[in-house]
Formats: structure tokens, sequence, C-alpha cells
């Protein structure tokens, strides 16, 4: 699946589209963010996240979906279901996202 790009305009109606959905924070700005794109999408296209809806937000430009997380370091991971945060993680090793993700799925 497609990652989707969010911003504070859409990102509620997005929560509220999707059942299940892992959101990474991030800034033009970090090196770290850059990196993890690409495991970013790979994660997005592993068949047992099917039903989860990976969404790019830029921390910078998106304050009220920043504040929905309370993100605290960049990148920034946090998981929603039914629009609800379950939980967030700041890290930049895949296995730490991929174990957030396994608590909404």
């Amino acid at each position: 699946m497609a990652v989707i790009k969010a911003t504070d305009d859409d990102f509620a109606g997005i929560l509220n589209a999707n059942p299940n959905v892992v959101v990474k924070y991030y800034a033009d700005w970090c090196g770290n963010c850059r990196l993890f794109s690409p495991k970013f999408k790979r994660l997005s296209d592993d068949e047992q996240f099917a039903n989860v809806a990976f969404v790019d937000v830029n921390a910078e430009t998106s304050p009220e979906a920043r504040k929905m997380a309370g993100v605290t370091n960049l990148p920034f991971f946090a998981v929603f279901k039914k629009g609800q945060l379950v939980d967030t993680v700041a890290a930049s090793k895949e296995e730490a996202v991929r174990d957030l993700i396994h608590k909404i799925v």
C-alpha cells in the first residue's frame, strides 16, 4: 500500500477513514527521517500489515497532527486505532516500529 502524505487539513479525516493507522512524523532537515523512508515504505508493502494505513506527516508544517501524538523527537512514530492514539515511539530502528505496529494488528 502506498504511504499517504497528510497535513493538518486531512489528518483527522485519514484517522477516521482507517481503523488502523501508523504515522511517521518527520522533518525535511532530519537525516534519520530520510534514511527511514525506504524502511517505512517496505513496511507498508508487508502483507501482514495490509489492514494498516501508513501515513507521513511533516512535523514542522502540521502542528495540530504533531500535538495529537505528543511528538518529542524525530523521526517519531505513532499508532492509532479507530482514531485514538494507542502508543508512540521515537526511534530509527525498523524493529521498534514493527513492534509498535503489532500493538494495533
